[in-house]
């Protein structure tokens, strides 16, 4: 089976629309919270989009950070082999398995749930995870994703919804304005890809904004003798004062202008680029060419 015949043999039946999610909040005394960036979907047809740009599969083992009431939840039981949901909330992680049971109780033990803050999760029980789909809040939706690809190698597709800008920061470029450390780190690990949009109405409570789905799909880092914590830290200092060039950017984190000069002249980049300009791989030559005490 497909995964897009997986996706749309999901009755509306088995899954919770806008009067049932506002049903199950209340019935749970559950109000969304800034807190923990809570937007609830009630609309099937977004979470049908969302296993279907997903690409997951049946054999696939998918973490969801954040399942709320359970919409994403009941759409990718059907076409995936377990999903291992990670919810913060003490109630709506009580309340997951019941409503799993009532709409779909053949799928009922593909579910596994872990009551947890996902910033602070390093493993998972069960089969190691394939892919991360989830409505991620948007207040840490990025150090999210790459906690996750950096704790769980074997997620191979990352699918997420988040704030639109976001997911436009996550999947942008070198040379524009938007460009910067969730770029860089996100394709440490992945190729990042815009992929689609999503408005307002399909949430509830509606947010001020609107989203994006962002794809991101695991590959191998750089080939570099510097370390990931290493070449992470030299893309912090270089957006640190964004707007100064690299050799001055830098001075802090290499010792001295001097010494940052250094680095960069040996890896081929000129001294007065600006960090937006460079890609993952500069930065990672930038990193493994940074002058030990030794050299200075």
């Amino acid at each position: 089976m497909s995964t897009k015949d997986a996706g749309a043999l999901v009755d509306d039946a088995a899954l919770l629309g806008a009067a049932q999610v506002r049903e199950l909040a209340e019935r749970l005394e559950v109000r969304p919270t800034k807190q923990w960036g809570q937007n609830f979907v009630i609309d099937a047809n977004t979470v049908r989009k969302i296993v279907r740009v997903a690409g997951v599969v049946r054999k696939d083992v998918v973490v969801e950070v954040g399942p709320g009431l359970g919409s994403l939840t009941l759409a990718l039981l059907p076409a995936v082999k377990k999903v291992i949901a990670v919810e913060v909330d003490p109630r709506l992680a009580g309340a997951l398995e019941q409503t799993v049971r009532d709409l779909q109780p053949e799928n009922a033990d593909r579910l596994k749930l872990v009551n947890a803050d996902a910033l602070t999760v390093t493993s998972l029980p069960g089969a190691d995870p394939t892919a991360l789909v989830a409505n991620l809040p948007y207040n840490i939706s990025v150090p999210v994703v790459l906690s996750f690809l950096e704790h769980f190698p074997t997620i191979e597709r990352v699918l997420v919804m988040v704030q639109l800008e976001v997911a436009e920061r996550l999947a942008a470029r070198p040379g524009g304005k938007i460009y910067g450390v969730p770029s860089l780190k996100a394709a440490w690990y992945a190729d990042v890809e815009l992929a689609g949009r999503v408005g307002r109405t399909v949430f509830w409570p509606a947010p001020n904004v609107d989203s994006g789905l962002v794809s991101l799909v695991r590959r191998e880092p750089p080939s570099t003798t510097a370390s990931r914590v290493e070449v992470f830290r030299c893309i912090d200092a270089a957006f640190a004062q964004r707007r100064k060039a690299l050799r001055g950017a830098l001075a802090s984190w290499a010792g001295s202008p001097a010494l940052a000069e250094q680095a960069l002249v040996a890896a081929g980049i000129d001294p007065r680029t600006r960090g937006e300009q460079l890609g993952i791989l500069d930065f990672a030559r930038i990193a493994e060419n940074r002058p030990r005490p030794a050299d200075a």
